[in-house]
């Protein structure tokens, strides 16, 4: 069952956001567009990369009204500890929470059961709660974040432009497409 459409399921969680601990409910994911991006884990190899190559993004994604939220199965005492004994994670600014109980890795659906850890899943969510994107890649792909970018220009486009989408390779201020009998077949 795919998560497009859906609202992000309740839960609440604690959090490690600069330099305190916070507490967090999905009600957090409301009022403005959000990025949630699962890992597998603190103290790792890939997941590492991919959070600093999430701040390197985390201006151009504010000044798009969007807040970022890093999640996994750790606490959120761990990711104190490694936002202070890691040069890389120590440049982080967005929030990042913990979720030991996994009701979120479940409630996204990216829990490895197996495991106990969160597969590598990117949500782009809506003002209303609502899931827009959804990327999942395998434990040894990272991902890139300058590709979400491009992603919720696309979906905050479509949003305030009802009836118009995106085509694919869509950037900001290219033509865009409006769905009608006359467009079938003619591209």
């Amino acid at each position: 069952m795919s998560l497009i459409g859906s609202e992000v399921k309740p839960f609440s969680a604690s959090a490690f956001h600069n330099g305190e601990f916070i507490d967090l409910t999905d009600a957090n994911l409301r009022g403005k567009w959000s990025v949630v991006c699962f890992y597998p884990a603190d103290f790792t190899f890939v997941c590492p990369t991919e959070l600093e190559d999430l701040q390197n993004q985390y201006e151009t994604l504010k000044a798009l009204d969007v807040e970022v939220y890093s999640v996994s199965t750790d606490t959120h005492f761990t990711h104190k500890a490694w936002h202070e004994t890691s040069e890389t994670i120590g440049k982080i600014e967005y929030v990042m929470i913990g979720d030991p109980s996994h009701v979120i890795s479940r409630n996204f659906e990216v829990l490895n059961e197996q495991d106990g850890l969160a597969d590598r899943g990117t949500f782009i969510i809506d003002p209303d709660g609502v899931i827009q994107t959804v990327e999942i890649n395998a434990g040894g792909i990272g991902r890139d974040a300058s590709t979400l970018v491009n992603k919720i220009k696309a979906a905050q486009y479509v949003r305030n432009n009802p009836g118009e989408v995106c085509p694919a390779k869509w950037e900001e201020g290219s033509a865009t497409l409006t769905p009608s009998l006359d467009l079938v077949g003619k591209i």
